[in-house]
């Protein structure tokens, strides 16, 4: 799933693929770790010659938490102490984790059997014109 590229490897490029929707993240052709959001040196073997990748969208939930008081985006969202959302850490199936927002779950009923569910990559667009923003999430499978 390689897209060759040459854009940076910062986060305005990173939000940019997934304006595309688009899972990207950076590989290091000499080790072989991938990392998410993506980095320009390998913290494994501190090689410099990463390319970005398209990674699969699917993974497993690592952890995760209820959030009651959210920051004021979420609040003019409408979440707030009576509906509450749920952010996670997922570990995709490159073995990259990255934190995120998880949907499709009971936010006021949290359940650690939801550690390990599997998780596809969506795509939550907010805004409209140039006040558009994508925000990363993932859904139970």
């Amino acid at each position: 799933m390689s897209e060759p590229t040459t854009r940076p490897f910062t986060a305005a490029s990173f939000n940019q693929y997934l304006a595309e929707h688009k899972l990207m993240g950076t590989r290091c052709p000499t080790c072989g770790a991938t990392y998410l959001p993506p980095r320009a040196i390998c913290p494994a073997c501190h090689g410099d010659a990463l390319e970005w990748v398209e990674l699969s969208g699917r993974g497993k939930l690592a952890a995760f938490t209820s959030i009651y008081v959210g920051p004021s985006a979420m609040v003019a969202e409408g979440y707030d102490r009576n509906n509450p959302y749920v952010s996670g850490i997922v570990e995709t199936e490159e073995g990259a984790k990255i934190s995120a927002r998880i949907v499709g779950v009971d936010a006021k009923r949290p359940d650690v059997a939801w550690i390990g569910a599997p998780l596809t990559v969506t795509f939550l667009d907010r805004g409209e014109g140039e006040a558009k923003s994508t925000v990363l999430a993932f859904a139970a499978s």
